[in-house]
């Protein structure tokens, strides 16, 4: 007997034969076609195409040939269901959680993790994601990245409504994200902001590099990022926040090296000027220390991460606070007229 089957929040507006790969994935798609022409799936009654787009709430007519169809997929060998990052330095993807509800998932991405996959990688935040579907029918979705060695804040939208809300918010620019930074020497100005385009240079992976270049050349994207000066240690060493207005690779590496200040750990941007001293790693100190961003269902999500032990141990030997909580970029006050 044909069942109904109610479309799910979860689900609204993504594809008919996508929503069968989701929930259905033995049932094929030459298969799935064969019985789109003849009727057989429906769509509030209605015959239905391959590309429409479902919505929330719509009744789904199932035959028997869906509702009844074997699994023919092999079962996956219990080596693969290992959890990939179940490492002494770095525990699981469900020990780095900052924060969940139904809609989204914040994590704490440790330094040394990528955040995709990419040439000679075999762990990385993408591909771990299942372990973290928990209730939902659909796998997670990354909404942003980190560099490899960048750690902290990182948001995972748990249902393709709220991946596409997240990505709009972050499109619209209704996203404040600040990093720590430890800069070898000291910004001249307490507070500025450095802007300008930037165009990748050499190829992808470890040899990308970004660099400052003319606007209007071919490839180049306009970025900005304001900073301000938390703390200074002499002339060596400064505690810099950075929040990013637009999100291009290395943007926040490539503004403070700019500046005469690379972040320490930063070999590719800083050269040997980046380099720690005394019991201060050659570890990169940048860390996404916060978000703040519009939520899909209106109102905003916030979370902070603390720093990772590397750059704890860096704060406390110069004298900073690692759970210091100054906002070090407040709301600008109306000018009176």
């Amino acid at each position: 007997m044909p069942e109904q089957r109610t479309i799910d929040a979860d689900d609204d507006g993504i594809r008919l034969d996508r929503w069968f790969k989701r929930h259905y994935p033995h049932v094929t798609h030459v298969l799935l076609e064969k019985l789109l022409r003849k009727g057989e799936v429906r769509l509030d009654g209605k015959r239905a195409k391959a590309a429409d787009r479902i919505l929330a709430g719509q009744s789904m007519r199932l035959p028997p040939q869906v509702v009844h169809a074997k699994d023919m997929r092999p079962e996956k060998p219990v080596a693969e269901t290992k959890h990939p990052l179940a490492t002494k330095d770095m525990g699981s993807l469900a020990d780095r959680i900052l924060y969940m509800d139904k809609q989204v998932i914040v994590i704490d991405k440790p330094p040394g993790l990528a955040t995709q996959g990419g040439s000679g990688l075999t762990k990385h935040v993408d591909g771990m994601l299942d372990s973290l579907q928990y209730e939902k029918p659909t796998r997670p979705k990354l909404v942003h990245r980190l560099d490899r060695d960048t750690s902290g804040v990182l948001l995972i939208a748990r249902t393709a409504q709220a991946a596409s809300g997240l990505s709009a918010s972050l499109a619209l620019r209704d996203t404040s994200k600040v990093y720590w930074a430890l800069t070898r020497g000291v910004p001249k100005q307490k507070h500025g902001v450095v802007k300008g385009a930037l165009a990748k240079e050499g190829t992808r992976g470890k040899d990308e590099r970004m660099a400052m270049t003319e606007e209007g050349e071919e490839g180049a994207k306009f970025s900005l990022t304001e900073y301000a000066v938390m703390g200074i240690a002499g002339t060596e060493f400064a505690w810099v926040a950075a929040r990013p207005i637009t999100g291009r690779t290395h943007q926040i590496r490539v503004h403070l090296a700019s500046l005469g200040t690379p972040i320490v750990g930063d070999f590719k941007y800083g050269g040997t000027d980046s380099r720690g001293r005394g019991d201060i790693a050659d570890k990169l100190h940048l860390h996404a220390r916060s978000i703040d961003i519009g939520r899909p269902d209106g109102g905003r999500l916030q979370a902070t991460a603390s720093l990772p032990p590397h750059m704890v141990k860096s704060w406390k030997l110069l004298g900073f606070d690692p759970d210091d909580r100054r906002d070090p970029f407040p709301p600008k006050k109306a000018k009176k007229r």
